[in-house]
């Protein structure tokens, strides 16, 4: 029985995650308001009738963002919170943070203007990787092998005219395997992790990417704690790469699907998510 506990559900559509989650929700007896991200408003007046706890799945960022800054004004706690989505969902933050806490990450050079991005394109060296600030599923990434091809994407960033397109973040491009490394945290717990195997230099679930059961090795796990420690732990989707060098962060995904990883590993996500939630919002 729910014992009066309610759980919001904030999300854009109800994906297979979401209707894991619900169907992880029920099985506990955990009564779940669903709250569409199209619809909710937030006044300054705190409101009657609001769940005990949130659970974020809205796709977009900025959404997420702002929703969590409304919850936290009512005080009502969300997962993951405004701080963790702030911090890394923003590849320059993460990355600055990332390296703060001396964890392993590739090669970055950040630009404020399409001059100094050639710069950080050369400072970082060929082939590179254009990555845009806040973006999720591999979506307005390029890789340039040369400095012509440099100056086309970064002329196309400034025809776009978008604020997301402003800033210029450079990353190297590791010479890693075919494939991928993603471990999903909860609450400073590791629950599975996959390799993503693809053909393709994006090894993206979203891109076609197969997955398979990784091994949690000692370094794989102690890595991948720190690194949704850095950002401010919650339920957290860990991306790490294989380098030359070792085990490499490339980034830290606070709102992070995981029906491919479910699938592939067996692991129950939704449940752990749910059971998390419940001890926050209750604790």
């Amino acid at each position: 029985m729910s014992n009066g506990f309610r759980l919001g559900l904030f999300y854009t559509i109800v994906r297979p995650e979401e209707k894991a989650i619900l169907a992880a929700a029920e099985s506990r007896g955990v009564a779940v308001e669903r709250l569409d991200d199209a619809e909710v408003t937030f006044g300054l007046e705190r409101p009657p009738g609001l769940p005990d706890i949130v659970l974020n799945r809205s796709v977009s960022h900025t959404r997420a963002l702002y929703a969590a800054l409304g919850y936290g004004h009512y005080g009502v706690p969300t997962v993951n919170d405004a701080a963790v989505i702030e911090l890394a969902g923003d590849k320059v933050r993460a990355s600055l943070r990332l390296a703060e806490r001396g964890i392993p990450t590739p090669r970055t050079v950040v630009a404020l203007s399409p001059e100094a991005a050639l710069k950080a394109v050369e400072a970082v060296g060929y082939p590179a990787v254009l990555k845009p600030a806040v973006g999720s599923w591999g979506r307005l990434m390029a890789k340039v092998d040369d400095a012509e091809a440099a100056e086309q994407i970064v002329e196309h960033k400034v025809a776009l005219s978008s604020p997301a397109h402003s800033i210029f973040y450079v990353q190297e491009f590791v010479a890693k395997p075919d494939r991928d490394l993603r471990v999903f945290v909860v609450g400073g717990e590791v629950v599975a992790a996959m390799y993503r195997r693809s053909s393709a230099w994006r090894t993206n679930a979203a891109r076609g990417a197969t997955a398979e059961p990784a091994p949690v090795s000692g370094e794989l796990r102690e890595l991948a704690l720190r690194a949704a420690d850095a950002v401010g732990g919650g339920v957290l989707a860990v991306d790490l790469m294989e380098a030359p060098s070792g085990l490499v962060v490339h980034e830290v995904n606070p709102t992070p699907e995981f029906k491919t990883l479910a699938g592939a590993t067996g692991a129950d996500v939704a449940g752990r998510i749910v059971d998390y939630v419940v001890e926050v919002g209750r604790g």
